[in-house]
């Protein structure tokens, strides 16, 4: 998330109660998880497991829970609830401000853009020109939506990430990690019916220009879709996933998260990708194989009757 204009360090510390060492002039431009932040983010650790790669990323300024050397530049906030220190100032900066408007007065709409009856523009959308939003959908607050876009019936975009922080300490077991990112849709996209694109928890859900889904598509938090994609019906693919461009999954294709499907691959109707997989080839199974050997498969598994039978005659 981008603030409105630099925040001063010294006052985020104050917002949280932070005791700050290092950079103390230093200017926040945002805040973000750690697999997204740049220069001048804020980011948040709170286990020692990742006490490194936290403060040795891009972030300019690390929300701790333990005094510990600080690299030239940066800024350590030390707290003892770096997570709750985190909600914080996403609800500070970015707070739940409902709106009980059909289109809110702060959307932007452009020109020959259709929305029929029934649908929801929530706070701060930017719609571009020539788009059509048909009955029902619902765009929540902050998404963005590039030129000749059309999105079907019943479909969701910029619900919040399924996204919990897990606290076996407290009544409350999964602790929401509240979702202060957007969902950007590029020009050209078509989006069926009844489908949930999650906004991202910090950063954004990108859906690249020309991609088409079918109905019943569901696509996690900070999932970034490239261009001219194809998903059929019932796809689902988990947050922070990297689809590159031309990829074509086929119906109720699984998704599992954090994995990149590179360009032009292709995976067959209800497969399951659990890992990184190379473009310009198809797949099929679950976990996914190249599809041509996982049929070959398919011709011995079916084999095995008579070749127990040869076994058992002797």
């Amino acid at each position: 998330m981008r603030f409105d204009k630099p925040v001063p360090v010294t006052t985020i510390a104050q917002l949280i109660g932070a005791d700050v060492t290092g950079n103390i002039n230093g200017m926040a431009t945002g805040i973000n998880e750690l697999h997204k932040v740049e220069k001048g983010d804020i980011a948040f650790v709170d286990h020692p497991k990742y006490y490194d790669t936290c403060i040795n990323s891009a972030a300019s300024f690390i929300i701790i829970n333990k005094q510990t050397d600080c690299p030239e530049g940066k800024a350590l906030l030390v707290v003892d609830e770096p997570f709750e220190a985190y909600l914080k100032i996403v609800n500070f900066y970015r707070p739940f401000t409902p709106s009980m408007k059909m289109i809110s007065d702060s959307a932007v709409i452009g020109e020959g853009t259709v929305i029929m009856p029934g649908a929801y523009i929530g706070n701060h959308v930017h719609i571009g020109n020539h788009c059509i939003i048909h009955p029902h959908v619902t765009i929540l607050d902050h998404c963005i939506l590039g030129d000749q876009v059309i999105i079907q019936a019943g479909t969701v975009i910029g619900s919040d990430a399924f996204y919990y922080n897990k606290k076996t300490n407290r009544d409350i077991h999964y602790k929401k990690m509240d979702s202060c990112g957007r969902v950007v849709i590029e020009n050209g996209v078509e989006i069926g019916a009844n489908c949930t694109i999650d906004r991202g928890v910090s950063a954004d859900t990108v859906i690249g220009a020309g991609t088409k889904m079918d109905n019943l598509v569901h696509i996690g938090h900070d999932t970034e879709v490239g261009k001219n994609c194809l998903f059929a019906g019932q796809v689902g693919i988990a947050g922070a996933t990297t689809i590159e461009d031309n990829v074509v999954l086929w119906g109720q294709v699984g998704v599992s998260k954090t994995l990149t499907i590179g360009k032009d691959a292709v995976v067959y109707a209800q497969s399951g990708v659990k890992d990184s997989i190379a473009g310009g080839k198809v797949y099929f199974g679950s976990p996914v194989e190249d599809a041509r050997e996982k049929m070959k498969e398919f011709v011995w598994i079916k084999r095995i009757p008579q070749l127990w039978e040869k076994v058992m005659k002797g």
